[in-house]
């Protein structure tokens, strides 16, 4: 008698227990969520996010999450640390992509449940926005980014149509590591590219990815990048000391992927990457100004447009365009008319 083949899961118990304790919530098989710690400042009148500031975002609408949890890269600077399986190609179940959205935003929900409480009883709530806790329960905006590669996700397209259906803008950042992938997405507000060094050598030291020809297959993303239709970005992630070097070749990479926006932020000492490096790794604002110029020095096409200090932040546009502030309503109406 043939018993029947358990299909292999993502995560086991054990890694989703510890992502419980570190605020994560699981969604489904293969999807989570957890609160970003800017749409709880926002809430509390404690600032908000660069994505506000440079795009028109609203902080306290904002959901973070992703449809997939493993990653073909354990980038040393990344603050997740290894939550999540290293792997090179989907596998397990596959969920719809309605219920991924709906339990991801109830999920984001319980987690802010704390800001309807009582001031007497909750310190959380004490400069609380009564305004902005009535309009966060309706979400605005995707981030999807929070860990693994979400791009991975087989019913990608599907999902990021479902969003906009719903009148929700997103965000998709993927590491660089599946040009395929990026050749297949339709539509999406805003796509990233992580790139994360000038050159072949560096980026294996600081990736550490899982592909053989992680170099080639970066090429071939920005190679992609530069024939999509929606808007695009680069984000390079500093770590002083370390990658802050040869902004020339930086240039180069930027031409090839040709991107709408360039954000250079400051690498964060939080969380697992405090293994790998010193506090001192983090560039101070007027270092990132400074990069920024000896970037823009090279790249004719482009002109720095504003910054964020609390997120050590900068953003670089093509002189092309009139303003990085996204058009929503125009953004949907274009979807709606193809």
């Amino acid at each position: 008698m043939k018993t029947e083949k358990t299909e292999k899961s993502q995560m086991t118990e054990n890694q989703w227990n510890v992502l419980r304790k570190q605020g994560y919530r699981q969604v489904g098989n293969h999807s989570a969520v957890k609160t970003c710690g800017w749409t709880k400042n926002s809430i509390a009148n404690k600032g908000a996010c660069y994505k506000q500031k440079f795009y028109g975002i609203n902080s306290h609408q904002c959901l973070q999450m992703t449809t997939s949890m493993f990653c073909a890269s354990r980038c040393k600077f990344c603050w997740r640390g290894q939550k999540a399986p290293v792997f090179d190609k989907w596998y397990g179940k596959i969920d719809n992509p309605k219920e991924i959205i709906e339990n991801s935003i109830n999920e984001h929900l319980k987690l802010l449940q704390g800001f309807k409480g009582e001031k007497e009883r909750n310190k959380q709530v004490k400069d609380v926005n009564k305004k902005l806790v009535s309009q966060m329960q309706s979400i605005k905006h995707v981030a999807l980014s929070l860990t693994g590669e979400p791009i991975t996700y087989p019913k990608i397209n599907e999902i990021l149509e479902e969003f906009h259906k719903r009148k929700i803008s997103t965000f998709l950042v993927t590491n660089a590591q599946y040009p395929e992938q990026i050749e297949k997405i339709k539509d999406v507000t805003q796509l990233y590219l992580s790139i994360d060094a000038p050159n072949k050598e560096l980026l294996k030291k600081i990736d550490r990815p899982l592909f053989k020809d992680y170099w080639e297959k970066m090429l071939g993303c920005l190679d992609i990048l530069k024939t999509r239709k929606y808007r695009t970005c680069i984000r390079l992630t500093l770590i002083k000391n370390e990658n802050m070097i040869e902004p020339e070749n930086y240039a180069e990479l930027i031409k090839c992927g040709s991107p709408d926006f360039i954000e250079l932020k400051s690498y964060v000492w939080v969380g697992e990457s405090q293994k790998n490096y010193k506090v001192q790794n983090m560039p101070r604002m007027n270092e990132i100004m400074g990069f920024a110029n000896k970037l823009l020095s090279h790249l004719p096409d482009y002109k720095y447009t504003d910054k964020h200090i609390p997120s050590r932040a900068v953003l670089l546009m093509k002189k092309s365009i009139k303003t990085p502030k996204i058009n929503f309503e125009e953004f949907f109406a274009n979807l709606k008319n193809n």
